[in-house]
């Protein structure tokens, strides 16, 4: 009587003398008992060679055959198929064509891993025929390198069991049981946060490409790459990071945005915002660090010269008109402005603030956070303001003419308004206001003083001195008088403080103009930047150049950090 095999591969390989019928039975039963796999059993066996039987199942059932030494493990689409996946169907995807994915299957009937391959990437699935040695060797491999770059982590003798803070119910956040949750992961992160804020980090970005992963720290305004942990993790490292920020994991398709807190220890706690970002190949995460000590440094921190800080001081003291504070994305506005609000944040003063969105917690300081979605938007939250008793007011930034229309009404009838815009320098913020359709007349009797500033890296003590020509001194900006041998330029050198930078911390350099009764009358005669900035030259104000040099001069800075940063 006749043995009934159920394997195709099974019946194939006996009508071809490669194996007798009870022997293939036995394969059959021991593998659907044990819940191992037909091919996998009869290559441990050794009654075949793993190289025949792949050519063997090639022929018989028409896919391709391939040699997987062929194939670099970097290259393969692990956001479409994870480890966990290729483990438990012992398949490992290839590369991806159109809708149609390759995978690399020993076992030309696991129909069951491809279904459900194909159920969760929605592809149409092509098998490629392997050696099953080479699969099992590759899918260790893969397995591997998903946790070889954090086992080091898990291995340290570090306290990482930090605390993540529901921003909703200010409690501590339960640790979520999805199926991302992964302690490797975990730490990783955890340690990755840790050294960003150790590193005086203002930012976390963690970018997917093509063929590799990585993770960047931005250091006093420069971008440094932190670390390549392996492809295989940027799912996971996306899940985990949008689980504590309470994002949608499930949403790919648009950006996010997102808050969380750190708890470091009871009394000390870091705010990080985060944005997402779908790119290519995968989500490109940036994490903001937002330390709420910075808005409590002090002005004297800041790097204002000591007649600057007190011409400042002398605006916000004043009980109305406006203060702009302008410069790029990134040159210190906010850290200005919550200084200045913490100077005034006293309990007779009531302040309010529209941000988008508000980065620092400011106790006492009653902060808004913008909303365009739901129509709460710059000008609405002020008008709202000027209903709730105010005496200074904050706008995050001035972008349209009704929101500027409103901050100066405001300026104009009793009350002290400070806000931000993106200008070179202070005349060219006027002539901005204007731009946007404000009147001559609203700007001249409501601006009271422009701060314009940037952040210059400040000399780590590892500096050197450093002998400048006189001429290209002279080309910088410097004036004759001022090449009188009473003070030493310096240069980055790099040890281990700085961690071979050469650089450290930053410091401002600031453009301070109040608004003087003659630069008035250049506003009221539509004056030009040129005609405002020959003003302030006249006034004794330093431009952004020129308070520049003088950090040189101190010895804070080198003048090729301040030629990089301002313009001539």
């Amino acid at each position: 009587m006749a043995i009934q095999l159920n394997s195709s591969l099974a019946r194939a390989l006996v009508q071809q003398n490669r194996l007798t019928e009870t022997d293939a039975k036995a394969f059959e039963l021991a593998a659907s008992s044990s819940g191992s796999n037909f091919v996998s059993d009869l290559v441990k066996s050794r009654r075949i060679d793993p190289k025949e039987i792949a050519m063997f199942s090639s022929l018989t059932f028409g896919f391709p055959l391939l040699d997987l030494d062929a194939v670099a493990l970097e290259t393969i689409p692990t956001s479409l198929i994870d480890v966990k996946l290729m483990q438990k169907h012992k398949v490992a995807a290839l590369y991806k064509r159109g809708n149609r994915l390759f995978v690399a299957v020993s076992n030309p009937e696991n129909l069951q891993g491809l279904d459900e391959i194909k159920f969760k990437t929605g592809l149409a699935i092509e098998p490629v025929i392997v050696e099953d040695d080479k699969l099992t060797a590759f899918i260790q491999k893969a397995s591997e390198n998903t946790t070889e770059a954090f086992n080091k982590y898990a291995e340290e003798e570090i306290d990482l069991n930090l605390e993540f803070i529901d921003e909703v119910a200010k409690t501590l956040q339960p640790e979520p049981s999805a199926e991302i949750e992964d302690a490797p992961i975990v730490k990783f992160i955890q340690k990755t946060l840790l050294d960003a804020i150790s590193a005086g980090a203002s930012d976390i970005h963690f970018e997917p490409y093509e063929k590799y992963y990585r993770i960047r720290y931005r250091i006093d305004g420069m971008l440094y790459e932190m670390a390549q942990p392996t492809l295989f993790v940027k799912e996971k490292l996306a899940s985990r990071l949008k689980v504590i920020s309470r994002l949608d994991i499930s949403e790919k398709r648009v950006p996010q945005d997102g808050r969380l807190k750190l708890a470091l220890s009871e009394s000390n706690a870091i705010d990080f915002r985060i944005s997402t970002l779908p790119t290519l190949f995968g989500e490109k995460i940036v994490m903001r660090i937002l330390d709420p000590s910075s808005a409590k440094l002090g002005i004297d921190a800041l790097g204002y010269e000591p007649e600057q800080k007190q011409i400042l001081m002398d605006a916000i003291q004043r009980p109305y008109g406006m203060v702009l504070v302008t410069g790029p994305t990134g040159s210190g506005k906010t850290v200005s402005l919550y200084t200045c609000l913490n100077l005034l944040n006293k309990p007779d003063i009531n302040i309010s603030t529209a941000e988008d969105p508000a980065e620092i917690n400011l106790p006492g300081v009653n902060q808004v956070n913008i909303n365009d979605r739901v129509g709460l938007t710059f000008s609405v939250a002020l008008k709202a303001f000027l209903r709730q008793d105010p005496d200074v007011l904050m706008v995050g930034e001035i972008r349209d003419l009704d929101t500027a229309d409103i901050a100066v009404k405001a300026a104009q009838t009793g009350h002290l308004v400070l806000s931000t815009l993106h200008t070179n320098d202070a005349p060219s913020t006027l002539i901005r206001l204007q731009n946007m359709g404000m009147a001559p007349f609203n700007i001249a009797s409501s601006v009271i003083l422009i701060t314009a500033q940037r952040l210059a890296r400040r000399l780590c003590k590892c500096k050197k001195e450093k002998e400048i020509p006189r001429q290209a001194l002279l080309d910088a900006g410097f004036a004759e008088a001022e090449l009188d041998g009473s003070w030493k330029s310096y240069c980055p050198v790099g040890c281990d403080l700085c961690q071979g930078r050469g650089y450290k911390g930053r410091v401002g350099i600031y453009q301070v103009m109040p608004i003087s009764e003659e630069m008035s009358s250049i506003i009221l005669n539509h004056g030009t930047v040129k005609d405002i900035s020959e003003q302030a030259k006249r006034e004794g104000i330093r431009d952004l150049r020129q308070s520049g040099l003088l950090k040189v001069k101190q010895g804070l800075t080198s003048l090729e950090e301040i030629e990089a940063i301002t313009n001539r």
